[in-house]
This record gives C-alpha cells, structure tokens and sequence, in this order.
C-alpha cells in the first residue's frame, strides 16, 4: 500500500506575469501542501511580492494558472472569489491596521464585516486570538500607540481571527530586532500546530527562514532556482544560492563596452 499524497493547498502552474512588457515570472512551477510552512525568498526585485499578488487573486497570469484550496483563481467570479478569500488569511508587512480604530476593533472587523455572529461571540472569538498574540493588555490602545512587533502581532490576530486554512504573511520579521523576531517565529510554529494551518511566508530573512520553514523556494529574476527543505538549500552549490547564503552581492562579470552602449543608447 503506497502512502497517501498530502493534499495540495495551493497550485501554481506554469505561471508567466507581466508588467506592460517587461516579463518577471517565468514559468514557475509550486505546491503547496496542507499543514506546511513555505518561504519564498530571493533577492529585492526577484518576483517574490508578484507571486504573492498572483496567490491571491490580485493579479491575472499572462500565461498559466494558480489555484488555491482547490479553485483556479482565474476561472471565479467576483462572488466566489469573495467566498475564497473569507478561508484565506493575509499579514501584511506593517500590520495594515486602520488607525482610527483600536487593535481590539481591528482584529474583530473581519467578523463584523463577514460574519452575523452576534456581539459576545465576537468578543470572545476576538478575546481569544489576542491572548493568543500576548495583546489582551493593550487592546485598548490605537495602532500608533504600538511598537513594531505589536503591530506586526496584531496585524496577524486580524488575519487569522476567521479561522484561515492558508496564510500568506509579508516579510513578518521586517524591521524587527532579533529578539522580537524569533518571538514571532515561535508564534508563527504555534499558529500552524494550533490550528493546522497552511503557512506561506514571503521574506529574505534567512534566520527566520531556517527557524520555521518546512521548505524553501528561492526566486532568481523571475525564475525558482529551487524548492526544497532548508537543509537542501544550504547545502545548494549554486553560486546564486551561495551568494544570498553569505550575504554577498551577485558576482556579475563587468563588462565596459556593454556598460558604455547601454548608457549612450537612445531608443527611436
């Protein structure tokens, strides 16, 4: 008896994108499965943020699909891709909090905004994911009023307060010290064995990659170099990978003819 496949959650295939004319996805192939966290990495400007806008139905392949949970994003309607957002969670980079309004009314929106369910079962829902989040304390206080890592906290309760079974996060570790950077590892690790939740990160932090990623797919001008565990990848011999490994810039061979014609071309 062969062991069962794990369930694909999320399903790019052959997927090229464009902005105008200039291409920065070219066919990119990715899986993934139920219950996995996966980081998607590369340098600035490799295409992590467009793959991201494609995962959620934010932006229309040139070529290509991607599907998640079992629907491809380009064949849904406005209603039902509506309906697929409601089982999907998003953390943006710097929290996206509204700040007219305070962290406990932030978190509770999505259930105001998608849900009939009444007061006190929002408020206990809401109660519940802040104390899990450690911002029960503060839930009182405007976003303005928080440090970066609370934002970044509650930016996350917000995005999971409906139960989500896929999460994208943007570059959760950010702007963040090294020590409230590994807190929010282990909240992200918690996140997943809590509530068997789908994770898919989109950074270039290498720390806090190798601390919580299941598996890695490393971006390079559009193109995925490789996909696999975090062991694979450092033990990559691939000059590119080496290069994000160490921190050093792409080793380009510098060519002054070429530099001289690109600056002293004109377009007709």
């Amino acid at each position: 008896m062969t062991a069962q496949s794990p369930q694909v959650v999320v399903d790019v295939r052959d997927l090229c994108s464009h902005y105008g004319d200039r291409q920065v996805l070219f066919d990119v192939n990715l899986q993934v499965h139920a219950g996995e966290i996966l980081a998607i990495m590369g340098h600035s400007g490799c295409g992590k943020t467009t793959l991201f806008r494609h995962m959620l139905g934010l932006k229309t392949a040139s070529s290509g699909q991607v599907s998640v949970l079992g629907r491809n994003l380009a064949g849904l309607n406005k209603t039902d891709l509506y309906a697929l957002r409601q089982r999907i969670g998003v953390a943006f980079q710097n929290g996206a909090l509204f700040s007219s309004l305070s962290v406990r009314e932030n978190v509770e929106l999505p259930l105001r905004e998608h849900t009939s369910l009444d007061g006190n079962t929002i408020r206990i829902m809401t109660r519940m994911k802040l104390d899990f989040m450690r911002l029960t304390e503060f839930e009182h206080l405007m976003p303005a009023q928080l440090s970066g890592g609370m934002l970044k906290r509650a930016g996350l309760a917000r995005a999971v307060i409906m139960d989500p079974q896929v999460l994208f996060f943007d570059e959760p570790s950010a702007g963040l010290d090294p020590v409230t950077s590994a807190e929010l590892d282990q909240l992200i690790l918690m996140l997943r064995k809590a509530m068997k939740m789908t994770i898919v990160i989109i950074t270039h932090e290498l720390q806090s990659v190798f601390a919580v990623a299941d598996r890695i797919m490393v971006l390079d001008a559009g193109r995925p170099i490789l996909i696999g565990t975090k062991e694979e990848v450092q033990a990559s011999t691939d000059r590119r990978i080496v290069n994000m490994l160490n921190r050093r810039p792409p080793d380009e061979a510098f060519d002054a003819d070429a530099y001289l014609e690109k600056l002293t071309r004109t377009r007709l």
